[in-house]
């Protein structure tokens, strides 16, 4: 077997709906020593990360951890130990994920109610008061605050106050909005929530923090049935990241991707919740004044500030454009997924990559590649 050559990654800048760019500092951090997911050290390390993810959910929530896997392994992890086969559940769908979200409800058995709005568009509290009420013995209730497919955010506060009031369980994914976008578990409301570590967080993909309620836990108790998935049972996740003295054996934690983690939290909270959040609310408005000065438009008329979705002009060949992004300037941009396939670009602002120079340099290359 030949000895392939060095690893040599050309760096890019990553400008697309993920993964966002990793600072250096989080890459050092990776690289520490690897500990045993039982040794004291490491415990240590893993309960300040919990801690520090409490402070960016805005929770108090004990159970609120990173689950090993991507984004879509937090999904699972909601879904299946909330959802037990029989249960009636209702998923709002306004793009790609939450048409995931009732593929995985399905899966782990439940009846599925949808409310379906045009991509794009954002729901009324109005609409979700409708369903509710349609279907009332609903055990969940669960929607996207962050589409990353249309570049949609979602209003939560009122929808929160509808959910509970019809007793139903509220469950949120804020995979592109978590470190990017305000995120308040618990004066919203919300029962369980999931997100990525690779987007708003600025770590690399691998990690999807998860935070469970009270309610959500009794709901857990109560289960009929064990939860479907062994890997994502939280009944036995908790005896690891809440065991007091000695922590039991689930599975061998990725070490390394806590390290990164925790230290891409750090980061977070050394420059301030308040201080993020306006940072990427500022490079978006930034970067939406010179797409609208080159011509382009927004798709959502509520635009996510981490996610910014926008047509492409008519005779525009938008993969051509995104090649030669990427080829000639190093900068990555994603194109659309779905209904908008061909007909948008997803330009992201994430965490490390929401920066003044990155949205200029972008907008230069663009306005080259237009012509």
């Amino acid at each position: 077997m030949s000895v392939p050559p060095p690893l040599n990654p050309r760096e890019r800048i990553l400008m697309g709906p993920g993964p966002s760019t990793v600072s250096q500092r989080v890459l050092r951090a990776i690289g520490a020593p690897t500990l045993g997911h039982l040794d004291p050290q490491y415990i240590e390390y893993m309960d300040e990360t919990c801690q520090m993810l409490r402070e960016v959910f805005q929770t108090t929530n004990p159970l609120t951890f990173p689950v090993s896997g991507t984004g879509m392994a937090g999904m699972e992890a909601v879904v299946v130990n909330l959802v037990e086969p029989g249960d009636e559940v209702i998923v709002c769908i306004n793009g790609v994920f939450g048409g995931r979200m009732k593929d995985n409800m399905e899966r782990a058995g439940a009846t599925v109610n949808t409310v379906e709005i045009p991509w794009g568009e954002s729901f009324s509290d109005d609409a979700i008061a409708e369903a509710v009420q349609q279907h009332p013995k609903s055990k969940l209730l669960g929607i996207v605050h962050a589409e990353t497919s249309t570049g949609a955010l979602q209003e939560l506060t009122g929808i929160s106050k509808i959910v509970r009031d019809a007793g139903m369980l509220f469950a949120v994914d804020t995979v592109t909005s978590l470190g990017g976008h305000e995120v308040k578990v618990d004066e919203w409301g919300i029962d369980a929530i999931y997100s990525g570590t690779q987007k708003c967080l600025s770590c690399p993909p691998g990690l999807s923090p998860v935070s469970f309620s009270p309610r959500a836990i009794e709901c857990m108790e109560a289960r009929k049935s064990k939860v479907q998935s062994w890997y994502l049972d939280v009944s036995m996740l908790r005896n690891y990241y809440l065991g007091s003295g000695g922590r039991a054996y689930h599975h061998t934690a990725p070490i390394n991707m806590v390290y990164a983690l925790r230290e891409s939290l750090a980061i977070i909270l050394e420059e301030g919740l308040e201080a993020r959040f306006a940072r990427h609310r500022d490079m978006h408005r930034l970067l939406r004044s010179g797409l609208e000065e080159l011509g382009l438009s927004y798709i959502p008329e509520h635009s996510l500030h981490t996610l910014n979705c926008v047509a492409v002009p008519d005779g525009i060949d938008e993969g051509a454009i995104r090649r030669r992004l990427l080829e000639e300037y190093d900068i990555e941009i994603g194109g659309g997924l779905g209904v908008f396939a061909g007909k948008a670009w997803r330009i992201g602002l994430m965490g490390h990559s929401a920066t003044r120079r990155n949205v200029l340099t972008l907008l230069a290359a663009l306005k080259d590649c237009l012509g």
